[in-house]
């Protein structure tokens, strides 16, 4: 409308400069760069924004020149009092209030406005703007979750307007996928087993397998049956092929991504096999009156019930006489121990360990005999009071029950017998007047050689 009316008032040959100037100093920047942020999901995640040099700018909204070169060339009567020039410039200064200066925050890959100043725009409960030491906008994003990963943009109203972006990662620890993953297996000995372990996660987690005793993994080779012993093994899927009764027990798998923490699920392995038995001592031999142990090893999956009978197939209790106990060796073996007290002659014989679990049975027979003592003769003039000669007694059966309670050998029991020291002088004489009467012998025979040539 203004410049209709300067038309109206100085005519058509008329060029007019509008300038609009803006008064300012320096103008507004960033002080910080916005900074990536990584978190696990659910933390919460902030962006700060820091504007500098806010003090006495003006923004522009437009700016513009126009003007009108209308050539006609009418001739106009000439008035001899007023000279009307042909050209007439006039510059006009608009000079504008200060418009404040104000952020927007902007999710940058799916373009949506999410703040302007301190006012939400977007409906998320989740996100909030603060506004603070007059040149400070934060972003708050409260219980971040996968979706909110992308670039955010703080944006200034400036002409034209300023930006910087940075860029959020969610990530998420690792979990095991319950429903995907393999629970506790059972194979016949001879047969294959196949693990699977999931987990979901980002970044993506790795699964590793280890065998929770410490022992290894043992890999074989599909075509040329090799195998390869391997501390861990990776990848979703742990392949077992012709499985022995050693690698029974249990697995690990273990999930992690870099985002703590790391889990795992425990997996048991029970390989089935019908029970073995082994005796170490198949022929035991003990004195009368001492206490006598017989040891066999028994190897089974599932789980065995294990007893002692005689050979006459009466089963053996635990009382006052039987002592039985189970040692566990391993996860598939034990160790079955029979100690019979006070040895006496109805207690000699045959014995049977005696294994049995749902896939068969397997026994172990022991024959118990009885071993005498050598009986050696007291030194005459032995001057030691019946007293003493008892307590050597009691400390000789004690000696003797110790070692027999230890591992024995199947050719028999290796026990000597201890003798004190006139034993061993009275010994020690015999054989040297044993020795003169053979020399003696020799010399005479080769007198009468000598005597006949």
């Amino acid at each position: 409308m203004w410049r209709a009316c300067l038309r109206a008032v100085f005519g058509r040959n008329l060029l007019v400069v509008v300038l609009e100037l803006v008064v300012t100093g320096l103008e507004p920047d960033f002080a910080y760069p916005l900074e990536n942020v990584t978190i696990p999901q659910g933390r919460d995640a902030t962006f700060t924004c820091v504007v500098k040099n806010l003090g006495g700018y003006r923004v522009s909204p437009s700016s513009s020149v126009s003007g009108d070169h209308s050539g006609s060339a009418k001739a106009r009567p000439q008035s001899s009092h007023h000279h009307q020039p042909s050209l007439y410039m006039t510059f006009i200064f608009i000079y504008q209030l200060a418009v404040p200066i104000e952020v927007a925050w902007i999710k940058a890959d799916t373009k949506a406005i999410l703040a302007i100043h301190e006012h939400v725009i977007t409906n998320n409960a989740r996100l909030s703007v603060t506004h603070s030491d007059y040149n400070t906008w934060t972003l708050n994003i409260r219980a971040a979750r996968r979706e909110d990963r992308g670039i955010y943009m703080c944006q200034v109203n400036t002409d034209p307007m300023k930006s910087q972006s940075a860029f959020l990662e969610v990530v998420i620890p690792p979990d095991i996928i319950s429903e995907e993953t393999s629970n506790d297996m059972m194979v016949p000995e001879g047969g294959s087993a196949k693990l699977v372990c999931k987990a979901r996660g980002y970044p993506k987690p790795d699964i590793v397998w280890k065998r929770e005793d410490g022992t290894e993994i043992i890999s074989r080779a599909s075509l040329t049956g090799g195998k390869t012993k391997i501390p861990t093994a990776g990848g979703e899927t742990l392949t077992l092929s012709k499985v022995t009764r050693g690698e029974m027990g249990a697995y690990l798998c273990i999930a992690s991504n870099g985002v703590p923490p790391s889990v795992s699920k425990r997996m048991m392995l029970h390989v089935h096999f019908h029970p073995m038995v082994q005796v170490p001592n198949q022929l035991v031999g003990a004195p009368i009156g001492t206490n006598v142990t017989l040891v066999c090893h028994v190897e089974a999956s599932p789980k065995a019930i294990n007893y002692w009978t005689r050979e006459s197939d009466e089963m053996i209790i635990s009382n006052s006489k039987y002592a039985m106990s189970e040692i566990k060796t391993s996860v598939y073996s034990v160790q079955m121990r029979l100690v019979i007290m006070n040895l006496q002659k109805h207690d000699l014989g045959g014995y049977k360990c005696i294994s049995k679990n749902s896939i068969g049975d397997a026994e172990g027979n022991i024959r118990l005999y009885d071993m005498e003592l050598p009986k050696h003769s007291k030194k005459t003039g032995d001057r030691r009071s019946e007293d003493d000669a008892g307590d050597l007694i009691v400390d000789r059966d004690h000696r003797l029950n110790h070692v027999h309670q230890g591992p024995l050998r199947e050719t028999g029991s290796t026990l000597e017998p201890a003798f004190d020291e006139d034993d061993n002088s009275t010994s020690t004489t015999s054989k040297q007047n044993a020795s003169l009467v053979i020399i003696a012998i020799i010399l005479v025979a080769l007198h009468h050689l000598l005597a006949s040539t």
